[in-house]
């Protein structure tokens, strides 16, 4: 692979964008993210928040949350705020930036940022393909685009760097894709997550979280989400995974989630910082009328076969994609819970709008994440035969089509109907979410959305 070199100083800012350095074992992505800060502290401050940047949840190539991160170093000026903790002391974040007038070269920014990765990165590991991006300006918005919803070649992502850039890439060569992606990102949405690192000594083994605290974050702190499934008993904010982080809270006020973070009793904390991110704001979803491999998409349907239960207690059904697209078999599979009671209540005829992804190479299949329910049915309940207009007793079916008799008198009638009532829907129209501990860290919560999943009126438990 050919780097170019820059021998210039930092004029004014540099983006570092990495991507991949963990692997199963353990390892995050983002603890380089305060490490570059610690290497870099006193010669180049930090501007902005730093960022978590989630890529294409159904890439086969990732290793976990498909998660890059940037950080924007310079000098700063504007407003300075403290975001995080490092060595016992204060991470701050300017607001604006400002004009160097010494400090590293790019080139020798880079040559430690690569030591830093290749100190920390499971490079050794199966599937871990670090990428490495140092540059003055940022890649276009494009390329994040694509990298969140579609699949990127490395010649693509490449080709789309800055003129100057200077980058590493190793194993597959794929890490490229996501350091570069990550600095490309230009927010419409964002949110953002608290990050608090365990110490060293404690990685890989179980965490000492209190859940009392946990299970109360969404009522003291109502900008938070995704942090208690209550029916079935996860927290979410504790990751099951041996890498570095103890805990971690998302939300929308990013003031807010350091106090929320004190409330939460845990082991000691080594380190902790506010991260701005993608997650929960859907920017893998698009609009579309039929969906690629590795594709998310919104689609609207109707349903054409009524849902099935498979083995696993999966649930499929048929959607009709409008106006006359093709018929996708739509699955919420067992770890999505009770959201399955949600599918196992729609009928043929309904309406929908549905949120998900393909990942299989059956063209025709769909896992669902959300749904809105635009139009439902109404669904009726045979209680009796018509009665005989002579004798008054029940007529019996003669086959289907083909009208009534009359036991007693042998009258035939075509043209009467059974008796029937209606039934009551178990849905209302509105959307439907799958459950805290099934959402894929771009999935945007209803709660994010300014609204509440209607009642699901079950009287009975629905079998799964």
């Amino acid at each position: 692979m050919k780097i170019i070199y820059a021998a210039t100083i930092i004029r004014r800012n540099v983006y570092i964008g990495i991507d991949d350095t963990d692997s199963s074992k353990g390892m995050c992505t983002t603890y380089l993210a305060l490490e570059l800060v610690k290497e870099f502290r006193g010669e180049l401050d930090l501007i902005g928040y730093p960022r978590l940047v989630r890529l294409n949840p159904n890439i086969p190539w990732k290793t976990r949350g498909n998660g890059a991160v940037c950080v924007r170093l310079g000098i700063g000026k504007g407003r300075r705020s403290a975001i995080g903790e490092l060595d016992g002391e204060p991470v701050h974040m300017w607001s604006l930036e400002g004009s160097a007038r010494g400090g590293p070269t790019i080139k020798e920014a880079f040559d430690r940022v690569v030591a830093l990765v290749e100190r920390y990165a499971h490079l050794k590991e199966k599937g871990t393909d670090s990428g490495i991006l140092v540059s003055e300006r940022r890649p276009p918005t494009s390329l994040y685009r694509k990298a969140v919803r579609e699949v990127v070649r490395i010649r693509e992502a490449r080709a789309m760097l800055p003129k100057g850039s200077l980058f590493k890439a190793y194993n597959t060569g794929r890490g490229i894709i996501g350091a570069s992606a990550a600095v490309a990102w230009a927010p419409n949405d964002r949110t953002y997550e608290v990050l608090v690192y365990r110490e060293k000594g404690r990685w890989g083994t179980p965490r000492e979280v209190a859940l009392e605290p946990v299970k109360l974050l969404d009522k003291r702190f109502p900008s938070t989400f995704n942090n208690y499934d209550a029916r079935n008993g996860h927290a979410t904010v504790v990751p099951a995974t041996p890498c570095p982080i103890l805990i971690g809270i998302r939300g929308d006020d990013p003031d807010v989630l350091p106090e929320a973070m004190r409330t939460i009793r845990t082991e000691a904390k080594d380190r902790w910082v506010v991260f701005e991110t993608n997650q929960g704001t859907d920017d893998h979803m698009v609009r579309r009328s039929t969906v690629q491999q590795y594709q998310s998409a919104i689609m609207r349907g109707q349903v054409s076969v009524a849902p099935r239960t498979i083995a696993g207690g999966h649930v499929l059904f048929e959607l009709q994609i409008l106006p006359k697209g093709r018929t996708y078999t739509c699955s919420a599979y067992e770890p999505t819970k009770e959201f399955r009671y949600v599918v196992r209540a729609l009928a043929p005829g309904d309406l929908l709008t549905v949120y998900g992804s393909r990942t299989s190479a059956n063209p025709n299949t769909f896992n669902i994440e959300k749904l809105r329910v635009d139009h439902l049915v109404a669904l009726t309940e045979k209680v009796g035969n018509p009665k005989c207009p002579e004798c008054g007793r029940s007529m019996k079916s003669i086959g289907r089509g083909q009208g009534y008799r009359c036991r007693r008198c042998g009258i035939k009638e075509k043209d009467l109907e059974a008796t029937v009532v209606p039934l009551e829907r178990k849905l209302s129209r509105g959307f439907y979410e799958v459950p805290v501990c099934a959402r894929r860290h771009l999935f945007k919560p209803l709660k994010r959305m300014g609204m509440r999943s209607p009642a699901l009126r079950v009287r009975s438990p629905i079998t799964i």
